[in-house]
C-alpha cells in the first residue's frame, strides 16, 4: 500500500538492497571505458524505466505490458518492480527513474526541496479501499471520543482518521491514537485490544466478514484526497516525451480492458503481487482507475472533486501540520497536463 508520506514511514517497511559499491579504481575505469565505447557504436535507445509498486491502480501496468498496449503505442517501457514503495521515490528523486507510481501526497515533499518532478496522468483515487472501522456497538465518528484507534502513524490511514474527525467537528486530540503497522493494527483491532483502526484492504474485508466491526468512514468519503500518480522526471518529459504520451494512450486502453475483462485484468493483476485472482478482486470495487475523461478532470480546475490542484491544500496542510515536509511546494510546477492533452488527439 501507498504511504501518505513516504519518507517519514521508513520505520514501517524493510530497507531495500543497496547496490555494493567497488572501490576499485581500475575496474570502474574498465567500466566507465567500455560503457563509452558501446554508447559510441550503438544507437541509444529511447527506453522509460518506470517504478511500480503494490496497488492496484499501479500493478495495471503490467495489464498494459502484458496485452501488449505499449507495443501498440510505441513505447519502449521498462517496469520496474519495488517492494518497498518508498525506494522508489527516492530512486525517481535521485534520477534513477524517469518515472514513478506514487502518490500526489509523496509528490510534494520532493517539489518542497524543489526536485523537478511532474505528474503527468492519475491512475486512480482510493474510494473504499482504505476505512476507518470501529466495534459493532460504535455508531458514529462522535462516539469515538476519548476511545483508542489503532493505525500507522503519518501515513493515508493516519489522513484518512484525520478526515472523519474534521468532517465531523473533531481533533486528533479527541481520540487515542496507537501506533501500529496495518497488519498489527487490523490484528489489535479483531483481538478487542483498540476501539477502532484504520487499515486498507484486504483487512477491511476480512473484519467486515469477521462481524467484529465495520467500515464507518472510507476513502470513499473523501474523494479526490488520495490520487496515485504516474510522476515523471522534467527530463524525461523532454527527452522522452514520446515515450511517456504512448504510456498514457496505453493506459486508456487498459482502462477500457479492465472493464470489460475484470477476471483475466484481476488474473494478470495477481500474478504479480502473488494472489489468487480471487483474493485480488477485493481490491477492485475499492479502486476508482481514471479514464481519459476523468483525467482531465484531474488535470484541470479546482472545483472538480477529483482536480489535483483542489486537492492539494487539503493534503499540504495534513503533511505541514504533522511536519512531514520541509517548505512549501510549488503545486503548479508539480503539474503538466501537456501530455495528457497529446495523447489524447484523434
Amino acid at each position: 500500500m501507498h504511504t501518505l508520506c513516504a519518507q517519514f514511514n521508513l520505520q514501517t517497511t524493510k530497507s531495500g538492497t543497496q547496490p555494493r559499491i567497488g572501490a576499485f579504481k581500475r575496474i570502474v575505469a574498465f567500466i566507465v571505458t567500455s560503457a563509452a565505447l558501446l554508447m559510441a557504436t550503438t544507437p541509444a535507445r529511447a527506453e522509460i524505466k518506470v517504478g511500480v509498486s503494490d496497488w492496484p491502480g499501479w500493478v495495471a501496468w503490467y495489464v498494459a505490458q502484458e496485452k501488449g498496449f505499449f507495443k501498440k503505442h510505441k513505447a519502449d517501457v521498462k517496469l520496474v518492480w519495488f517492494a518497498n514503495y518508498t525506494d522508489s521515490i527516492s530512486a525517481l528523486s535521485s534520477g534513477q527513474l524517469d518515472a514513478n507510481s506514487q502518490t500526489w501526497s509523496d509528490t510534494m515533499g520532493p517539489l518542497a526541496k524543489g526536485i523537478p518532478v511532474k505528474a503527468v496522468l492519475a491512475n486512480d483515487n482510493s474510494a473504499g479501499n482504505d476505512a476507518l472501522v470501529v466495534k459493532p456497538g460504535i455508531k458514529s465518528v462522535k462516539e469515538l471520543k476519548g476511545k483508542s484507534v489503532a493505525l500507522e502513524q503519518f501515513s493515508v490511514s493516519h489522513f484518512v482518521l484525520v478526515n472523519a474527525l474534521a468532517k465531523n467537528g473533531m481533533k486528533q486530540d479527541d481520540v487515542k491514537i496507537v501506533n501500529l503497522a496495518a497488519g498489527d493494527a487490523a490484528a489489535a483491532f479483531m483481538t478487542g485490544r483498540v476501539d477502532a483502526a484504520v487499515v486498507w484492504n484486504p483487512w477491511i474485508s476480512q473484519i467486515e466478514a469477521s462481524g467484529k466491526g465495520r467500515a464507518i468512514f472510507t476513502s470513499k468519503d473523501m474523494p479526490g484526497l488520495v490520487p496515485d500518480l504516474l510522476v515523471a522526471q522534467d527530463k524525461a518529459i523532454q527527452t522522452k516525451r514520446k515515450e511517456l504520451v504512448g504510456m498514457i494512450r496505453a493506459w486508456f486502453d487498459t482502462m477500457a480492458f479492465i472493464e470489460k475483462n475484470p477476471a483475466e485484468a484481476s488474473k494478470i493483476m495477481a500474478k504479480v503481487v502473488g494472489m489468487s485472482a480471487k483474493e485480488y478482486q477485493v481490491f477492485l470495487p475499492g479502486t476508482r482507475f481514471f479514464d481519459a475523461k476523468l483525467n482531465q478532470e484531474a488535470f484541470g480546475p479546482a472545483t472538480s472533486p477529483v482536480s489535483l490542484i483542489g486537492a492539494a491544500p487539503t493534503i499540504e496542510k495534513f503533511l505541514v501540520d504533522n511536519k512531514l515536509i520541509e517548505g512549501k511546494p510549488d503545486i503548479a510546477r508539480g503539474i503538466d497536463s501537456s501530455l495528457l492533452a497529446e495523447a489524447l488527439k484523434p
